[in-house]
């Protein structure tokens, strides 16, 4: 079928890119500057090893010095033991097993810590994951070979060849908890037999409309299997798992938690596995398992013939006990996973050796506005029945071939199923996050007016006769744009975003105390630009007492998140009306819709106009008498 020949390819652009870069990143590098950009952890210091499935050595490692540099390490990605002497030798690789604050387990592919390891500095780097890549051509290949075959009926609906269908004969429900827009939803993806949407605006209870039909499914069907609830992210997996736990299902998390708190901990398999009776036996045997290795390690390689026999027997001993550890630990696996509700994981951890061969009624994808397509599939093979929630009006996936992208990449599996099939789409209508004023430019852009402000948000403001929303027009300031590498700044607009948000800080302290005082976000699409804001924002003498509630940052990391008050800098402005990335206006949707109370839109129309949202935008702005010029300040 082209279909998956073209979505293969496209996998294969986007696999050769991203290795590209990896490799750019790594090769010639130093530790040092591979620290910096977030790959290695060095120096670090090993805290502690036992053995794990299959014979291999787990190691418990720590970072020592550099501990508040950001990092891309992750559970379930392969990494490299390294030692200082001979980089190029002195390696073992193996998968990172667990993390939490500047602490990881690395689980290494030997049965024995390596010789390099007790002298001199070690790391871990980061390496390339294949795996991810194998796990989604697999999955693309499985679905190519079912779409040719009778029981791939949903792989035929997903691909436009068929047509979704739905029961009539059900009665309506409807959960006390849920607006009438969200009981739609409920119902469409009960009545649904195989595909269900969930468009999910900004602010609409997307999560709250999932979690309360999860409820109501397990309630309804006393479901023989679990259902298999997934995400692009591990944070986004996270917050399902822990909200779903609260309602008193019972959830298993599949992976590792990004965020390590006491209450998702006690839903992975880890913890679970713990708590079972027959663990105790496991962990008298492996305590025996690992006294034979030790002894065995006492009688060095270069003894004689009956050293080396004694050494192989203790050996074979420890082993065979591991087997039987092994069989123990699968047991209480299955058993763990046949009781619980259910599952919860990322995309790619759909594919975790736990769950690998389990199939499911019900799977839903969560955020699936920012899933790449050839990891949907993954959980998908797995389903009688999909439930895709998200929106694509919002951040796209992160792909970094640009030429994978263009050729269609970057077209979601939700985008394409929403234009094939509308019958399976519910709009949630109802927001509760933004004033009115806020939400009505992008509800008339991307949601077709339909979307409106509950009752209880519609009308707030930070205080009486306060205005909810301005574009701070800076046409005419000469606040030119300059080039950083290739990243725009905008010095001069930074500069007046800052000494703005200084006199509006000093009018809120006079109505708001410390404790209370309002949350705000300083945005911009530009990384450069949010460097320069940083700088300024941290250093403003009248911001320090009030800095705790200030974060800047890009628009892709607020994703999902609100502020009582948001600044955006748009930051270009030149004479031909260039925009570039402002262009991609999916991602202003998300920068306009972060607000509660109050929206500042800092930007120069003249530049702007050229585009047709800004244009309307600044046109909406004068109508509602929001429009500022930034002269008034000078």
């Amino acid at each position: 079928m082209d279909y998956f020949k073209n979505l293969l390819d496209l996998l294969k652009t986007e696999r050769e890119e991203d290795h590209r870069q990896y490799q750019q990143l790594t090769e010639q590098t130093s530790a040092a500057e591979r620290r910096a950009n977030g790959i290695t952890w060095y120096p670090i210091a090993i805290r502690g090893s036992e053995i794990g499935r299959g014979d291999y050595l787990t190691v418990e490692v720590e970072r020592t010095t550099h501990q508040d540099i950001s990092h891309q390490l992750r559970a379930g990605i392969p990494a490299v033991l390294f030692g200082n002497h001979d980089p190029q030798k002195d390696r073992v690789e193996g998968t990172i097993s667990f993390l939490n604050g500047n602490r990881l387990k690395i689980t290494l592919k030997t049965d024995e810590l390596p010789d390099f390891s007790r002298d001199g500095k070690l790391g871990i780097d980061l390496l390339f994951d294949d795996n991810s890549y194998e796990e989604m051509q697999s999955a693309l290949k499985y679905a190519q070979e079912m779409a040719n075959k009778p029981e791939g009926n949903l792989v035929k609906i997903l691909t436009g060849e068929k047509k979704p269908t739905f029961r009539t004969d059900l009665h309506p429900i409807s959960v006390p908890k849920l607006n009438d827009s969200q009981n739609n939803a409920l119902n469409k993806i009960i009545s649904a037999n195989e595909l269900a949407i969930v468009h999910g605006p900004p602010g609409t209870g997307k999560t709250t409309t999932l979690v309360q039909t999860i409820k109501t499914i397990i309630k309804q069907e006393n479901a023989k299997t679990p259902i298999l609830v997934v995400a692009p992210s591990n944070t986004a997996v996270d917050l399902l798992s822990e909200k779903l736990s609260e309602e008193g299902l019972n959830v298993l998390r599949i992976g590792n938690p990004a965020r390590v708190s006491e209450r998702l901990m006690a839903l992975t398999l880890d913890n679970k596995m713990t708590d079972h009776q027959l663990m105790k036996n496991a962990k008298t045997l492996k305590k025996q398992a690992n006294e034979y290795r030790n002894m065995a390690h006492k009688y060095k390689r270069s003894f004689g013939k009956a050293e080396r026999d004694q050494r192989k027997l203790l050996f074979d001993e420890a082993h065979k006990i591991m087997k039987e550890v092994g069989n123990i630990e699968q047991y209480v696996i299955d058993d763990v996973v046949t009781k619980t509700q259910i599952i919860t994981a990322t995309l790619v951890g759909a594919n975790h050796y736990t769950i690998r061969n389990l199939s499911f009624h019900t799977v839903i994808i969560d955020e699936a506005g920012q899933a790449l397509e050839p990891a949907c599939w993954i959980p998908i093979l797995k389903a009688q029945k999909v439930i895709f929630a998200g929106d694509h009006c919002q951040l796209p996936p992160t792909i970094k071939s640009n030429e994978a992208a263009k050729n269609g990449l970057n077209t979601t599996l939700l985008e394409k199923c929403v234009a094939l099939h509308p019958e399976a789409v519910t709009l949630l209508e109802e927001q509760y996050r933004m004033n009115e004023q806020i939400m009505a430019h992008s509800s008339k852009v991307f949601y077709n007016n339909q979307l409106k402000a509950h009752a209880s948000v519609a009308k707030q403001t930070l205080f009486v006769d306060e205005k909810p929303l301005h574009f701070i027009d800076t046409a005419g300031c000469s606040f030119d744009e300059k080039l950083e590498g290739t990243s725009s700044t905008n010095p001069d607009e930074a500069a007046f975003l800052v000494k703005h948000l200084n006199g509006f800080v000093e009018e809120l302290k006079k109505k708001f105390s410390t404790a209370n005082f309002p949350s705000i976000a300083v945005i911009s699409p530009y990384k450069q630009q949010i460097s320069i804001l940083k700088e300024q924002v941290e250093h403003a003498p009248e911001l320090k007492e009030v800095l705790n509630n200030i974060s800047v940052n890009t628009i892709d990391s607020f994703q999902g998140q609100e502020r009582d008050i948001v600044y955006i800098s748009l930051t270009r402005s030149n004479a031909e009306g260039a925009i570039g990335f402002l262009s991609d206006i999916r991602r202003m949707n998300v920068a306009m819709t972060r607000a509660r109370k109050k929206l500042i839109v800092i930007g120069d129309s003249a530049t702007l106009s050229s585009s047709n949202f800004y244009e309307e935008f600044i046109s909406y702005t004068q109508e509602i008498e929001a429009y500022q010029s930034a002269w008034e300040w000078m």
